[in-house]
């Protein structure tokens, strides 16, 4: 394998994963061999673990404001020592992201756009090494790909070019006065955040019709703030992820109304009269 170039500054290389604190220390250690103190960033090592595409959904809301060049890692690999491959995806920007080939990659490369994807062949990257193991590719493969890219190997030198597993976030769909969906993330919270904009729900609505899951419609207030719900009320409002969330206030909306990530959402809502 080619070695990176001479005088590259390093890039920043984040990490994303569902593997805790232990096992990032692990991939910490592979990076720190490499890398000056500050080029490593954690995101969030508390993903909801093996939920592929719950995962997707955040670390593309988490990485996509990061300066072009930096190199995103995403350890969520319930397919682990299995037949799906490892990765490197080269991005228009610069960026380069790492991990497994499972589509958790997939729409943060899109938004940064896909320019290609390369496989990592592990006799390549430890030239002649053995691998400490088959279950945790997030030090053994992922860690030591990224530590080089920041270095400055080109991705293609890493492997033969592949076409990358396509995951893309459900779309919610629109109607005059409602819309459907689903809820995409579950936070630390218990708040229900759905794919639906906020920005489709006209400005004024005091109120809207939400069916959640399998559970009634029930009428909620749609307001701005959790303080205005009022104390263990349910009631929707625009979350920072630009979408419609379903919270309790001083309580978790996942357990009062029992649902979770790729629930069904349906809301309605009556459009404000005009005036004059």
């Amino acid at each position: 394998m080619s070695r990176p170039r001479a005088g590259v500054r390093p890039r920043l290389v984040t990490l994303s994963s569902d593997v805790g604190s232990a096992y990032t220390a692990q991939m910490k250690a592979v990076l720190a061999r490499s890398l000056d103190p500050g080029r490593v960033v954690d995101l969030a090592n508390d993903l909801p673990a093996h939920s592929v595409e719950e995962a997707a959904f955040l670390v593309r809301a988490m990485a996509i404001g990061f300066p072009p060049g930096t190199v995103h890692v995403v350890v969520v690999d319930p397919g682990v020592g299995g037949r799906r491959l490892s990765i490197a995806i080269d991005c228009r920007d610069g960026s380069r992201l790492v991990g497994p080939d499972n589509g958790v990659l997939y729409p943060l490369a899109s938004e940064l756009g896909v320019r290609g994807a390369y496989r990592i062949e592990t006799e390549r990257l430890h030239r002649g090494r053995a691998r400490v193991g088959t279950t945790f590719d997030g030090r053994d493969v992922f860690a030591p790909a990224a530590a080089s890219l920041a270095e400055g190997l080109a991705p293609s030198a890493l492997g033969r070019k592949v076409a990358p597993h396509e995951l893309r976030i459900p779309e919610a769909h629109r109607r005059r006065e409602g819309a459907s969906g689903y809820v995409v993330h579950v936070d630390h919270f218990g708040n229900l955040v759905t794919n639906v904009p906020t920005d489709w729900i006209p400005a004024g609505t005091r109120r809207i019709k939400a069916r959640i899951g399998q559970g009634p419609t029930r009428t909620l207030p749609f307001v701005t703030s959790y303080e205005s719900l009022g104390p263990h009320r349910v009631g929707g409002l625009g979350s920072s992820f630009g979408t419609v969330e379903l919270a309790v206030a001083l309580g978790r909306a996942s357990g009062r109304l029992g649902v979770g990530a790729g629930s069904p959402v349906d809301f309605r809502w009556r459009r404000a009269p005009r005036v004059g």
